[in-house]
Parts: C-alpha cells; sequence; structure tokens
C-alpha cells in the first residue's frame, strides 16, 4: 500500500490517478458501478491503496469523458443515460456529419475515398457475429475519414465527444444483450455508405449531406427501436426501492 502514496505507480511508472480513473471506468462499463450510484470516494481510495487527491483527480478524468457527474453538496454519480438522449446523440450526429459530408466534398482527396470504398468492402465481409466489433471499427473509420478531412476543426473537436459519448452511453446504461449484434443494418448500411462516397466523388455536397444524415438518422431510428422493444419485455416493478435512494434514476435501469 504506501508505496504507492506517490504521483506514479512504483510498477507502471503511469500517474496513480490514471490508473485509478481506468479501474474506475472499468467497473462503470462492465456495470459493477451503476448509473445513479454516488461515488464513495474514500472507499475507492482504500480499495486501490491511494490517496482521496488521487481519487479526485481521477474523477475529474471521468467527468470529462462524460462517465460522471459533479452534485454539488452530494458528490459524484454515474451518469445515467435514457433512450431521449440517446435520440438526441443521434440528431445532434446526423446534423454536424452532414455539415461535415457536405464540406468534406470540397476537400477530401482521391487516396481518402478510395480507402472509404476500401472499408465499404471490409465492412460487407465482416458479417459474422464473432466480427461484430471488427465491424464496428471498421464504420467508425468510415465516418470519421469523413468528417476530418472537413478540416471544419470545431465541428470534429465536437464529433470526437460524441463519439467517445456513445458506447459509454450504451453500456453503462442498456443491458448488452439488448444491443443489435449481428445488426441486420449490413446490406442497408453497405447501400447508405455506397451513397455518400458517390455524392463525394461527383463533389456533390447537397447530396453528400443528405445522404450521411438520412444514414445516421436511420441508425439511431433501428437502435431505439430494438432498445425500446427490450424494455417493454422486462418486468416492471423491479428494485422499486433504488429509486427513492438514487433521486431521478433513469427509468431505463433495471
Amino acid at each position: 500500500g504506501s508505496a504507492m502514496k506517490s504521483n506514479k505507480d512504483a510498477i507502471t511508472g503511469q500517474p496513480i490517478h490514471s490508473m485509478v480513473s481506468e479501474r474506475i471506468r472499468t467497473s462503470i462499463l462492465n456495470g459493477e458501478l451503476k448509473p445513479g450510484v454516488f461515488i464513495r470516494q474514500q472507499h475507492i481510495a482504500d480499495k486501490y491503496g491511494v490517496s482521496q487527491i488521487s481519487v479526485r483527480e481521477a474523477l475529474k478524468d471521468l467527468a470529462s469523458e462524460g462517465l460522471v457527474e459533479h452534485i454539488p453538496y452530494c458528490g459524484v454519480r454515474v451518469i445515467s443515460y435514457s433512450l431521449d438522449d440517446l435520440s438526441d446523440l443521434f440528431a445532434l450526429r446526423a446534423f454536424i456529419e452532414g455539415r461535415t459530408a457536405n464540406t468534406a466534398t470540397k476537400l477530401i482527396t482521391k487516396a481518402e475515398i478510395e480507402y472509404l470504398s476500401q472499408l465499404i468492402n471490409e465492412m460487407k465481409s465482416a458479417v459474422e457475429a464473432e466480427q461484430f466489433a471488427l465491424y464496428r471499427e471498421l464504420n467508425r473509420q468510415f465516418h470519421l475519414t469523413i468528417y476530418q478531412s472537413s478540416k471544419s476543426s470545431f465541428l470534429i473537436r465536437t464529433l470526437e465527444v460524441l463519439w467517445s459519448t456513445y458506447p459509454t452511453m450504451l453500456q453503462g446504461n442498456f443491458p448488452q444483450n439488448d444491443i443489435p449484434q449481428a445488426p441486420e443494418r449490413n446490406q442497408r448500411d453497405f447501400m447508405e455508405h455506397s451513397k455518400i462516397v458517390d455524392a463525394l466523388e461527383r463533389r456533390d455536397a447537397n447530396a453528400a449531406e443528405s445522404a450521411m444524415y438520412e444514414h445516421i438518422e436511420n441508425a439511431g431510428k433501428e437502435l431505439l427501436a430494438s432498445l425500446r422493444e427490450s424494455k417493454r419485455q422486462e418486468v416492471p416493478g423491479k428494485k422499486q426501492g433504488e429509486l427513492r435512494l438514487q433521486g431521478k434514476l433513469e427509468e431505463v435501469n433495471k
């Protein structure tokens, strides 16, 4: 224990607070720390044998990632997201990525367009359930390549935040098995992605913007529909006592 009280971890050499934030992040993402729950700083400090200052620094990092929030006079709690928040996230992405696709038509290079076509082909063959993580990564690269080629630094920064919030929103707040793992989207994704690349290739700004907007809107609608469906199948009246304690605990949580 006490050897760890310096600012660096004796073994890994990484700052103590980033080691602590890594562990808390893992506990949130694997559902050990539930949305709406207050994090007891002293408990974390004791558990990992670190100072409360390190725990505070770690929580600051996690707050900037949108995993926890600071409630005045109460402490820090794990953020809970609702289906409405998820819907808002897709609406924002559709609008902003539509704009970046519009700008990208003037700036995207031939090589980048070829790379997008290559990603589409790789996604087309990543159809097995166990390739879902790969599919998701290829999809992220596809979107990232387009919005970064717009060179709109403010919009790019905003999208980075939205893209990093998305997995947090899903993993912490909705049961894992409710998230469609092998999306029936593959065929539609393929067509929608191809339509976007086609518009970029033709340098048609309006077509690129509306193709991107529709694509993200469709993806959002589909995900929300499947999450709402699985919510309807939940057993009502579970753990009502939790609601008293945690104030406005989003109804999404079981």
